[in-house]
């Protein structure tokens, strides 16, 4: 009985750790001021754009779906409504809106009300100059956990329509033959499930004065 008495506390310290761990962010979070690409899970292509423009519609900056995992133009950065919402270094939480701004255009990822080319779903550009656009650029991450993690499949609903960042299949031609649609859909279901994958990330910290890349 002695020997149980004297176990408890050793218990008890070993799983405050575990009892605590909502407030820490996990290792594995994704955090502001990182740069990623994003994996569409049903069709397994990455979010990408480049300056080639739709021919239709907006006549916006085009944003597609691309096999290729190691293509440059699919890199995005995460950023806040604004940069003070967002520190570098802090953890995305569930819920919150950010931005993704496409590395190597400066352009937002962005959604209004034109039919995208193909699908006849709502269209998905780029849009702003150096990082700087509209409010229709922001998008809030959907999630299950306190915190967007690495490892999980998210949804991004667009805060101006409510529309989810999808992709149902539909391939273009020439000159960007094999490139998927990349659209906005009413409907939360299995086309609208991304993943960060490759990409510079910056370790989570709720100090957002102290953090280092991986």
């Amino acid at each position: 009985m002695r020997g149980g008495r004297r176990l408890f506390p050793l218990l008890l310290l070993a799983l405050l750790p575990g009892l605590c761990h909502g407030r820490e962010p996990a290792p594995g979070a994704v955090t502001c001021g990182s740069v990623l690409k994003l994996l569409n899970t049903r069709h397994s292509v990455r979010l990408h754009s480049h300056e080639g423009k739709y021919g239709s519609g907006s006549g916006q900056q085009s944003v597609t779906g691309v096999e290729a995992s190691d293509d440059a133009n699919s890199y995005w950065r995460i950023r806040g409504k604004s940069d003070s919402s967002c520190q570098r270094g802090t953890p995305v939480k569930c819920g919150q809106a950010i931005r993704l701004t496409h590395v190597n255009t400066g352009k937002n990822l962005h959604t209004h009300h034109f039919p995208s080319p193909l699908s006849n779903n709502q269209e998905v550009s780029a849009f702003g100059d150096d990082g700087e656009g509209d409010d229709l650029d922001f998008w809030i991450v959907q999630c299950s956990g306190t915190y967007w993690e690495r490892e999980d499949a998210v949804r991004f609903r667009h805060v101006g329509t409510e529309v989810f960042l999808s992709i149902t299949g539909e391939q273009y031609g020439h000159p960007i033959r094999g490139q998927r649609e990349v659209h906005g859909m009413p409907a939360a279901n299995h086309h609208n499930y991304w993943k960060a994958m490759e990409g510079v990330f910056i370790k989570p910290s709720l100090d957002p004065a102290k953090h280092d890349e991986l």
